[in-house]
């Protein structure tokens, strides 16, 4: 028959393992194990409870719980992987916010195991740092949504049909309108930019190929604009007879039989008068120029 001191060495025994976790632990945070911080976690949940909230002890178990519950955050980056080495980086950071407020927001009355309740909150920060600075241009929060759906109609109509769907076969399986699908694929295309300085292939000979140099154009309508810009004033000094002149043959577009007739003289007068301020306008522009 075990008797109660017997009892009580037992539980003494059994304790011993977890109160060395607990002592190293607050020595070295990041040592400990991730099944050993789910079994150390409620004494400093606990502790913490009992700490007044700003000071240095609170402050002091709070920062162990999170080096020691780092591994979950670590465990949901991985599935963000795919990003590239240096995403990765800010992930981990914004997955920690996520950790410290699941931390924070954590009750052991809940009866709820701490990786649970954390993993959750992790990934969504992790989302909402995608949906907030992923996109090229600002998108509403509804097309964002929108492009995750349509993304996966895309893909099972692709695999279903063995060719790339139509929208209106996208539309009937999303369940909307035709329109809010074109409107979702339109958006699809803000959620990535690339660089007109880009090279157009990886190849380092060819790097000095950019993108411009395919999509650029010279625009001559520029150089239009700012000759009209010019010719403004000069028009304005003409005599209200050279301006009335140029209205009807180039804003009009009067022939210059109709335009005598409008004024009075003849066609072959009328060619010369236009001539004559055609000649006057260029001058004034070569020497604005």
């Amino acid at each position: 028959m075990i008797t109660v001191a017997t009892q009580q060495q037992a539980r003494d025994l059994t304790a011993q393992p977890a109160q060395r976790l607990i002592e190293r632990a607050y020595e070295d945070p990041s040592a400990i194990a991730p099944k050993d911080a789910r079994e150390v976690g409620r004494h400093f949940f606990d502790r913490l409870t009992q700490l007044e909230e700003g000071t240095h002890e609170y402050s002091y178990v709070r920062n162990v719980l999170i080096e020691m519950n780092l591994s979950l955050v670590q465990y949901a980056a991985s599935r963000f992987k795919h990003r590239g080495p240096q995403e990765m980086e800010d992930i981990v950071q914004v997955g920690t916010i996520g950790l410290i407020k699941a931390i924070d927001r954590f009750e052991l009355s809940r009866e709820v195991e701490f990786t649970s309740f954390a993993v959750p909150y992790i990934t969504g920060e992790i989302k909402r740092f995608f949906r907030d600075t992923s996109w090229a241009v600002h998108v509403p929060r509804r097309l964002q949504e929108a492009r995750i759906e349509l993304s996966k109609a895309t893909e099972e109509l692709r695999t279903r049909l063995g060719r790339s769907p139509s929208t209106a076969e996208l539309a009937e399986l999303m369940q909307l309108d035709v329109a809010e699908v074109a409107e979702a694929q339109k958006a699809s295309n803000g959620y990535n930019s690339v660089s007109l300085d880009a090279a157009v292939s990886g190849s380092e000979d060819e790097s000095d190929t950019l993108l411009a140099d395919f999509i650029g154009i010279d625009e001559d309508r520029f150089e239009l604009v700012e000759n009209f810009h010019s010719l403004a004033p000069l028009i304005a000094d003409l005599d209200e007879r050279d301006r009335r002149l140029i209205h009807l043959r180039f804003v009009e577009e009067r022939t210059q039989s109709e335009i005598g007739e409008e004024i009075g003289c003849s066609q072959m007068h009328v060619s010369r008068l236009i001539s004559r301020v055609v000649n006057k306008l260029r001058d004034g522009l070569m020497a604005t120029e």
